[in-house]
C-alpha cells in the first residue's frame, strides 16, 4: 500500500519526499526502493529518530502516510506525535481505543481511517447514516458477513467492523466483531468468493448478509475491490486535505475519510 500511495502521489503531482521508515530487518533485506523513478531511501528504526530532523528540514511542510503491520500501530502513531509529524493511517488493527486517545492528547494532526477508499467510505457512511435513521430496522434479522484479503492481512477488515457497527445499531446487536468471517485462503477466495487469480495479493472482497427471521427475507451488501489504486488515491486526498487544515490553522485533532468527503476537496 505504501508504495502504491507513493505513486498515486506522483500521479497527483506531489512532491514525494524519498524516504520511508521500516523495519531494520526489511531494511537489511530490501535496501533502498524505486517509486516513477525516484529512488527512496529506507531508514530502520534504530536511525528514524536521528534522521527525521534532517528530512524534516528539508520538507518542512510533509505529511506522513503509515502503512504498515498492526503491531507497530501504536508504536508509530507516537512517534509522529512526539515529533509534531502530521500523518495519515490507513493500517489497521492495534489497540484503536489507545490509539485515538494518544493521538487526540498529543494536539497533533492525523487523519486515521480503516479504508481509505473513498466510494468504500461513502457506502460505509450510508451505513451509519442509516442506522441513526432507522434504529432496529433489522430486528429479528441474521447477520453473515465474510471478508476476503491478501493473505497478508493478518487482522480482520476495519472496514467490516466499521460497518458491522452501524448494522449492530440497525437491531443485530447480538453479532460481534469475532463473528466476522475471514477467508484468507487462496482456493477459497477464487472458488468461493470469485477473487480473480490475478488480484489474490490485493484484494479486499466483502459480503453482508441480512436474514429475516423466517427466511422470506434475504439483503445483501456486496464492495469487491482490486488491487489498491482506489485506497491510493483516497491516501493521496486524505494528504492534500490534511495539508491544507495545516495551512489554514484547523483545529489539531484525529480526522477521518468522511471528513475528507465532506470537505469536498477530491480529485
Amino acid at each position: 500500500m505504501g508504495h502504491a500511495t507513493a505513486e498515486a502521489a506522483v500521479r497527483a503531482g506531489c512532491e514525494l519526499v524519498p524516504y520511508s521508515l521500516t523495519g531494520s530487518s526489511e531494511a537489511v533485506a530490501v535496501g533502498n526502493i524505486g517509486v516513477c523513478g525516484i529512488p527512496v531511501e529506507l531508514i530502520g528504526p534504530e536511525e528514524r529518530q536521528r534522521r527525521m530532523d534532517e528530512i524534516r528540514s528539508k520538507y518542512p511542510t510533509m505529511v506522513i502516510v503509515d502503512y504498515t503491520l498492526p503491531q507497530a500501530v501504536n508504536e508509530n502513531a507516537n512517534f509522529y506525535c512526539k515529533n509534531r509529524l502530521p500523518f495519515v493511517m490507513g493500517t489497521t488493527g492495534g489497540d484503536r481505543e489507545l490509539l485515538l486517545k494518544d493521538v487526540l492528547a498529543s494536539e497533533n494532526y492525523g487523519v486515521i481511517a480503516p479504508n481509505m477508499g473513498k466510494q468504500i467510505v461513502a457506502f460505509q457512511t450510508m451505513m451509519e447514516m442509516m442506522a441513526d435513521k432507522f434504529p432496529g430496522c433489522f430486528s429479528g434479522y441474521t447477520l453473515n458477513v465474510v471478508e476476503s484479503h491478501q493473505r497478508t492481512k493478518v487482522d480482520t477488515s476495519g472496514t467490516a467492523k466499521a460497518v458491522v457497527e452501524s448494522m449492530r445499531k440497525m437491531g443485530l446487536y447480538n453479532f460481534k466483531d469475532s463473528d466476522i468471517e475471514r477467508v484468507r485462503d487462496t482456493s477459497q477466495q477464487i472458488d468461493r468468493m470469485g477473487v480473480p487469480e490475478s488480484a489474490l495479493s490485493g484484494h479486499a472482497f466483502h459480503t453482508y448478509t441480512l436474514t429475516s427471521p423466517d427466511g422470506s427475507v434475504t439483503l445483501e451488501f456486496k464492495h469487491n475491490v482490486v488491487g489498491r489504486v482506489v485506497y491510493a488515491e483516497g491516501t493521496v486526498d486524505a494528504c492534500i486535505f490534511l495539508a491544507k487544515q495545516i495551512e489554514e490553522g484547523a483545529e489539531k485533532k484525529v480526522y477521518n475519510m468522511i471528513d475528507v468527503l465532506s470537505a469536498g476537496v477530491m480529485r
